[in-house]
């Protein structure tokens, strides 16, 4: 089906529109268009899209059309697997239904003050969104009625199979009524996905907009190999290098997240942990401070990330590599969002390697190998960077106070060009002397791709690139190369305990997630 060009082709309700239109949105995206007018026309339907394709406004908006004005009672529930994902898909219902007269959405989620939501369930909202558990509860306490719904969404429904979900799932649509209309959304379609499509919806019309790579984000992919003791200091030099405004580090483990906030606060940098030890208030303020820009960079555990819903995400840094292929694609869609470019970085070590390549072939990604900035790159970075900025406002900007002040010291014998430079060194001192304390550093990745073979064309070979084309590779150098890259001992850079550690940052240990 060839997408609508506007909102307004898609037959939407004025007051929808307007909302639409605040919310700045111009062109439906892929989902949005083809999924739409399906369920305005009464159908259950599959939604197989990728995080950040704008799945929410796509079943948010059809479902606020159907919402009889006048009934006080829930018309429509939503099921989502993270607190997070309940909090920020309630929150889209707020802006989509702001015109809709005597309009009410209630969240319901585990580790609230349930008080505040009993009063929010008082209200009689039009739409609830929650998590399964909480729903279950609700209902066990009459405090919640489903008698008159006449839409189900189950929201990311990958990851509540993933989190258990399932017969919570079935019981809580086995009190909904046989004529509701059902909405399944999913990252993936799996066996077990579409396995609860035959228990809960009616010969649903499925949207699968992955296919083709125009409605894919615009995510660039690159992947770095080090040692495991120098991912700390990498990641240090590439936030620096790239300078993202908001990014989102993920970890394997809860240890690690908490060693990699303690490591990246020691270097100054704004930033703070999410994994499931935290209590749902300390939750709530890690969120509020990533959102607002207090906090700049976001460390999660997938369990923790998933459902993190920020727009402006510019980069994801895979700090480890997922174990699960699905928990990549999560993870890089949480950057590149509203048709924005976004980055997504890699740390593979040799331990890691097949992971990587896997997840590569698996859903044809287009990676390339990077190398991390020396010190001089980052040097010459902040260099020009600077010299951009006093351009600026040396032409825009009112710099009379300060011409005194160069005036005075020219005047003592202060030649202008060296003043200039002592003021760029000042300037610079402190973006510099963070990478100054860990020299070894450079000689450390210098070694390390020495050792792992010095020429780019046997990296790309190696990773299955380009140049790598099935059916024409050496068999000789596939095995060589298949053995240099998954046995372990020194010779292959992740060998003797402690070897390459030179960062001083956090090293892994065993912790759950």
């Amino acid at each position: 089906m060839k997408p609508k060009k506007t909102f307004h082709e898609l037959g939407l309700s004025e007051d929808v529109l307007n909302a639409v239109s605040d919310l700045g949105f111009t062109e439906p995206s892929s989902i949005q268009s083809e999924a739409i007018p399906l369920i305005l026309s009464g159908k259950d339907v599959i939604g197989h899209s990728r995080t950040g394709t704008g799945k929410t406004a796509a079943f948010a908006i059809p479902s606020l059309e159907i919402l009889e004005e006048g009934e006080q009672s829930p018309q429509v529930l939503v099921l989502c697997p993270t607190r997070e994902l309940v909090v920020q898909v309630a929150e889209e219902y707020r802006k989509l239904g702001k015109y809709k007269e005597d309009f009410q959405v209630a969240a319901i989620y585990g580790g609230d003050d349930i008080t505040k939501q009993f009063k929010a369930l008082k209200r009689k909202p039009q739409v609830i969104v929650g998590t399964p558990g909480r729903t279950m509860d609700h209902m066990d306490r009459k405090t919640l009625d489903l008698r008159e719904i006449k839409m189900v969404i189950l929201d990311e429904a990958d990851e509540m199979l993933d989190m258990g979900f399932l017969e919570d799932m079935e019981i809580i649509l086995a009190k909904v009524p046989e004529e509701r209309q059902t909405i399944l959304f999913s990252a993936t379609l799996s066996a077990k996905v579409m396995g609860i499509t035959k228990k809960f919806q009616n010969s649903p019309k499925i949207v699968d907009v992955t296919g083709g790579k125009a409605d894919r984000p615009k995510i660039k992919q690159i992947y770095f190999e080090m040692r495991e003791g120098l991912k700390s200091e990498a990641l240090i030099r590439l936030l620096e290098y790239h300078t993202p405004k908001a990014s989102l580090v993920f970890c394997n483990t809860k240890v690690r997240v908490d060693e990699l906030v303690e490591f990246l606060k020691s270097k100054g940098v704004f930033s703070e942990g999410l994994h499931g030890d935290l209590s749902q208030n300390q939750r709530n303020k890690v969120m509020s401070g990533f959102r607002s820009g207090l906090v700049s960079v976001l460390v999660a555990t997938d369990v923790a990330g998933r459902g993190i819903d920020v727009s402006d995400v510019e980069a994801v840094v895979n700090y480890d590599i997922p174990r699960d292929s699905e928990d990549y694609v999560h993870r890089i869609g949480r950057t590149g969002r509203a048709g924005r470019k976004g980055l997504a970085l890699s740390f593979v070590s040799n331990k890691e390697f097949r992971t990587l390549r896997k997840i590569k072939e698996d859903h044809e990604f287009e990676m390339e190998l990077g190398k991390v900035p020396d010190i001089a790159e980052l040097t010459e970075k902040k260099f020009l960077e600077y010299s951009h900025i006093v351009k600026e406002v040396s032409e825009e900007g009112d710099v009379s106070e300060y011409s005194k002040l160069v005036k005075k010291l020219t005047s003592e014998g202060i030649p202008a060009e060296r003043l200039a430079a002592a003021l760029f060194k000042l300037a610079l001192a402190e973006k510099s002397e963070k990478f100054d304390s860990d020299v070894r550093f450079d000689q450390d990745q210098r070694s390390f791709r020495e050792k792992e073979g010095s020429s780019r064309n046997d990296r790309d070979r190696r990773f299955g690139g380009k140049s790598n084309q099935k059916g024409k590779r050496d068999h000789k150098d596939k095995n060589r190369n298949s053995n240099r890259f998954h046995r372990g001992g020194a010779s292959s850079g992740g060998g003797k305990k402690g070897s390459g550690s030179g960062s001083g940052g956090p090293s892994r240990k065993k912790g759950k997630r």
